[in-house]
């Protein structure tokens, strides 16, 4: 285990090797009268579920009066495959108006955030949580986030084995440490031993490792998006095993060519016995082999990328107590957003909700918030965050879906078949005012955006084609902007990257189409590639297909630079590969 000092190591390396299995100083500083941790604390925090951060609306004029930030935290729930009871969700709606700023943010990893909750909240909040039999360890952290897979209650075998797999990857790879039962539930100290940690040592792994299981036929979960990403694969009557990939990562950053954004590339296949082993295997070798000096390229996709796959084969076979088979052939993947009224196939029913941007709130325009809680109080479903950052409501008999569709509509609710494909598809990071990363708008942002493509979409006759739009703040990708049709990535406040063709498959990585674009230029500089696929395209040719056909004709591919609609014939334009 990599458990002795690299020549090299970055801080938060040092932090965590002498954090005695992430304690430090947290249980302290948490009692102090402070309103914030400090720098290094908070590389800490991250791996109990929470992010400090502060109210940047706010920053400016509090600097100019000589104040501290307007510090606040966001905490993150850990819910493999965002599977809870109707308790537990009414409990994270009492939570969010309790202590936070009265909403629950779906992530796009099927958990869930709450934002503004101040120091000395912390605790409560946390403890809430966990009354209701959830967690927030490891959601954040140089750990196995949270594991995700199709939310759809699926009574096949398929959908079944896959939730037992989500369950058991997650709980073998969750963090063993008494840290986080002292500092924010009981309080007892616990005496820390060598061996507190058996599989993550005293560094826990080099950077964050995010881990997918998918349906074949169905990438709903992005799966090609994940360090690592297991594909289930049924003959006959049973799940014969995975398919696996390794190393894919949305994360980048600007102006730096040596970062980048990649897709998981095939390992191979496991039978479904060794499915859970398959996991800890591949984590192990990031563990074990993931660069700790420099964490911009501390990902499992570089290690790839330096070393190679034949190498991580060999090195996965040698490790491995089971074979690793040949990739096997699986189905076309669609994309299933899993919104609606169907059929869970044992006699019930499920009703999927869509949630613009993840954000359960109440505004003046719709009360979101308060109508979900009032259904999963009257109608107790099982509840299920997707990885679009919808909500699904589940295990209910046909009248009480058509019940729940009535009282969606009566309260402003469209149902999603009368959405717009591109509105039904998008997804943004929260970004301002919250992220301290953030570069620019996205979430407070992309509903403009969204109204202003769905108007040039419907007067091409497009409005109801798939077509998946994402924005993200920065490039670090959490919206997962790098597999999409089309994406916006903020580069500074309204400057945006614009990238497309990736597609509803999410299969490739989009090119960089457009740079350095205003906010509103996002629409003119798509128009050309918008027109084409309405006068040009093939029957059944997705706009990233389209793009893509185009761009196999055409030599060189080149960026546009500029924030004026380009002149040149489409054919010219495009983004680089």
């Amino acid at each position: 285990m990599a458990d002795t000092p690299q020549k090299t190591e970055s801080k938060v390396e040092a932090i965590k090797r002498s954090s005695r299995h992430l304690r430090g100083t947290l249980a302290e500083t948490l009692a102090s009268d402070s309103t914030h941790f400090s720098k290094d604390e908070t590389q800490l925090l991250k791996f109990h579920g929470s992010y400090q951060q502060d109210d940047r609306d706010e920053r400016h004029e509090r600097r100019k009066r000589g104040e501290e930030e307007a510090w606040q935290f966001m905490i993150r729930c850990a819910i493999p495959g965002g599977i809870m009871t109707a308790d537990q969700y009414l409990k994270l709606d009492e939570l969010a108006d309790v202590y936070a700023t009265g909403s629950v943010r779906v992530t796009t990893r099927q958990g869930c955030q709450f934002h503004g909750v101040i120091k000395k909240n912390l605790r409560s909040t946390i403890r809430g949580i966990n009354e209701c039999l959830l967690t927030t360890l490891a959601a954040c952290g140089d750990v196995e986030r949270n594991v995700m897979s199709c939310p759809a209650p699926l009574a096949d075998v398929a959908h079944l084995a896959v939730r037992t797999a989500v369950k058991e990857v997650a709980r073998k790879l969750r963090p063993a440490t008494k840290a986080y039962h002292e500092i924010w539930l009981n309080g007892d100290k616990a005496m820390t031993t060598a061996e507190e940690e058996p599989f993550y040592g005293d560094v826990y792994l080099p950077r964050k490792f995010k881990s997918g299981i998918a349906v074949a036929g169905d990438n709903c979960v992005d799966v090609y998006s994940q360090d690592l990403g297991m594909i289930a694969l049924v003959e006959g009557d049973r799940v014969a095993g995975y398919n696996v990939l390794v190393g894919g990562g949305m994360g980048m950053t600007h102006g730096k060519e040596d970062t980048i954004a990649m897709i998981g590339q095939p390992l191979g296949f496991v039978i479904a016995d060794h499915v859970v082993e398959a996991a800890k295997t591949v984590a192990a070798i990031f563990r074990d082999h993931g660069n700790r000096a420099d964490r911009r390229h501390a990902r499992l996709k570089y290690v790839i990328a330096e070393r190679g796959m034949d190498w991580f084969r060999e090195e996965f076979a040698r490790r491995a107590l089971f074979p690793l088979d040949p990739w096997r052939a699986m189905p076309k993947f669609e994309c299933d957003d899993h919104l609606g009224k169907h059929r869970q196939g044992d006699g019930q029913w499920f009703y999927g909700v869509f949630i613009e941007n993840g954000r359960i709130k109440d505004n003046r325009d719709l009360k979101i918030k308060s109508v979900l809680r009032d259904i999963v109080s009257n109608y107790q479903p099982g509840v299920r965050f997707t990885p679009h950052q919808n909500v699904l409501l589940t295990d209910l008999p046909e009248a009480d879906a058509d019940g729940i569709e009535r009282t969606l509509r009566n309260h402003g609710v469209a149902p999603a078949r009368e959405l717009s494909a591109a509105r039904r598809f998008s997804m943004a990071c929260p970004a301002l005012p919250t992220c301290g990363l953030a570069m620019a708008e996205s979430e407070r942002l992309m509903p403009t955006v969204v109204n202003r493509f769905e108007e040039e979409l419907t007067r091409l006759g497009l409005r109801d084609e798939p077509l998946t739009l994402r924005m993200t703040g920065c490039p670090n990708g959490c919206a997962r902007p790098y597999t999409a049709d089309i994406a916006f990535v903020g580069k500074r406040p309204d400057v945006y990257q614009v990238y497309v063709g990736g597609g509803m498959q999410g299969d490739r990585v989009a090119d960089l189409y457009a740079a350095d674009v205003g906010t509103d230029d996002l629409v003119p500089t798509l128009r050309p590639l918008l027109e084409s696929w309405r006068h040009h395209r093939r029957p059944g040719e997705s706009l990233s297909d389209h793009y893509q056909r185009l761009f196999q004709r055409t030599q060189p591919r080149q960026i546009i630079t500029g924030r004026e609609e380009p002149t040149m014939p489409l054919i010219q334009l495009g983004g680089p590969s």
